[in-house]
């Protein structure tokens, strides 16, 4: 054999042919919305609001006229915050660019705004859900801690003005959307987005300065946390400032008209401030939500669950910072502290999802200690079933009455909000007839006050125009052009105090609408 080395053949494979470089997809719409689905969420969810604004045929309180007098005004460069509504900044955010929408700013307020409102419900949900901690299998507990929580937020009310947590929906004002911004801070904390939750806390901050210490609190973590963020702190902070201060301060007689409009109103707390409060705070929720609540509380605290407690601590230091507004003379309406409410509604919710978990292995292990293992272990646990049902059954029905009056207390509130829709249609449609111009040109418009926002919103007027006073009308007397509802659902409209040379401006101004 020969100790030649045979030497394989080499091989050469062909060049691959040279490959076009692929294009990049264009996302489509499908897979923009499967990554992103709380971009569909927030469409179906402003999809529901117009339908329930359709439904309901209401509209606006006071303040929101106010908002949108407040974004008619500013396209103008005519922005005045002097006299009601009281100054927040939150609202102006978004009145000034749907007041590009002209008349059409109404309808957009009402659908953003209780979009915003009923989103609150929904993070109470993911945080109730959230909490409840189930496993996999024993998921329904959580989707029941979540339903819970949801429901009994709107059993709040203020006792104040016997309103209701869906009146104020329902009426686009600003304080159920705090309400939601809070709970949506909280649930991208427990998300791990502390980013998305500060600036949740930045926009409810624009809202009610009973947020700006967790504002703070959250503006603190990133700034320890995250150095390279620290500018943008720097400038939400700057934000807020020029938001609450500046703007007034340049639109009005002093950079604190916000608190000075809101000292001494008539709805403070009377008697003493402390126990007033705390009372307001109480009459919010039924009992049985309350007890639920301090359950959970008592368990956390037993436990060690530590998120619990943190939610129990910051619902606790918002009714203190409540407390300390009513000593320096702010109204403190149970409205303010819906916040505080919520995460109760939250916490009372979790008891419900732990009930649902707990109780069945608890009564399952009770009955089989004092039957000495006799029962099965099947049949204890559907004993133990049945036993945390009974208690849920229980719950539900102590709370059978709250739920009804509160029932009661909004179909009574909707018919009256529907007539007064009736009530301001009319009002738009006799200022068309009559002309803005002409009334001014006659004398100063006088109408009931609560009407007064929603005048100067059809009038493009500043709202303190129409304010006036009966002690200087009568030292004073000067032309003015009444407006008054009358019987029936209409207006009467009359000049009073005309002067021989106001007289020829008066003319036609004399008018009964019905």
């Amino acid at each position: 054999m020969s100790d030649r080395l045979l030497e394989a053949p080499s091989l050469e494979a062909p060049p691959a042919p040279a490959r076009s470089p692929r294009r990049p997809r264009e996302p489509s719409a499908p897979g923009v919305l499967a990554r992103y689905p709380w971009i569909l969420a927030a469409i179906g969810l402003l999809g529901l609001s117009l339908v329930i604004v359709l439904w309901a045929r209401a509209r606006p309180g006071y303040d929101p006229y106010g908002w949108l007098v407040w974004g008619k005004l500013s396209l103008h460069l005519k922005l005045d915050t002097n006299g009601a509504p009281s100054w927040k900044p939150l609202p102006f955010l978004f009145t000034v660019p749907f007041s590009l929408a002209g008349h059409y700013s109404l309808w957009l307020w009402m659908v953003f705004s209780l979009a915003v409102s009923l989103s609150g419900p929904i993070f109470a949900w993911r945080i109730a859900f959230r909490l409840t901690g189930a496993e996999p299998e024993r998921r329904y507990a959580s989707y029941a801690a979540g339903l819970a929580a949801a429901a009994f937020m709107f059993l709040m009310q203020d006792s104040v003005g016997r309103l209701t947590f869906t009146h104020y929906v329902l009426s686009s004002e600003s304080d159920t959307m705090i309400v939601a911004l809070c709970l949506a801070a909280i649930d991208c904390h427990l998300s791990s987005r502390h980013r998305w939750a500060f600036w949740m806390w930045w926009l409810a901050s624009l809202g009610r300065p009973e947020v700006w210490p967790f504002c703070g609190l959250a503006g603190l973590w990133l700034w320890r946390e995250s150095p390279r963020y620290r500018r943008w702190l720097y400038a939400a902070l700057a934000g807020l400032a020029f938001f609450w201060f500046i703007i007034p301060g340049l639109t009005s007689k002093s950079f604190f008209t916000a608190g000075n409009i809101a000292q001494n109103s008539p709805r403070e707390v009377h008697g003493n401030k402390i126990t007033g409060t705390l009372d307001r705070f109480h009459s919010m929720l039924p009992n049985t939500i309350w007890i639920a609540a301090s359950v959970t509380v008592v368990a956390a605290a037993w436990r060690r669950w530590w998120t619990m407690l943190v939610l129990a601590a910051g619902a606790l230091l918002w009714l203190i910072i409540e407390i300390a507004f009513s000593l320096h003379g702010f109204p403190s309406v149970p409205r303010y502290m819906f916040e505080a409410g919520a995460v109760v509604a939250v916490l009372a919710g979790v008891f419900v999802g732990r009930l649902i978990l707990e109780a069945p292995p608890f009564i399952a292990g009770l009955l089989g200690r004092l039957r000495s293992g006799r029962l099965s272990s099947r049949v204890a646990a559907r004993l133990g079933a049945w036993g945390a049902a009974v208690v849920l059954v229980v719950m539900a029905g102590s709370l059978f009455a709250a739920a009804h009056r509160q029932y009661r207390l909004e179909r009574a509130d909707l018919t009256h909000e529907r007539n007064r829709t009736v009530l301001i249609g009319r009002l738009s449609a006799v200022v068309q007839r009559l002309g803005a111009g002409h009334i001014l040109a006659c004398g100063q418009p006088n109408i009931p006050i609560e009407y007064q926002s929603i005048l100067a919103w059809y009038m493009g007027i500043k709202t303190g125009v129409l304010y006036v006073s009966q002690t200087y009308e009568r030292l004073h007397p000067h032309p003015l052009v009444n407006i008054y509802p009358i019987g029936g659902g209409g207006w009467k409209v009359f000049p009073s105090h005309v002067t021989a040379a106001s007289a020829s401006r008066c003319t036609g101004l004399a008018l009964v609408y019905r």
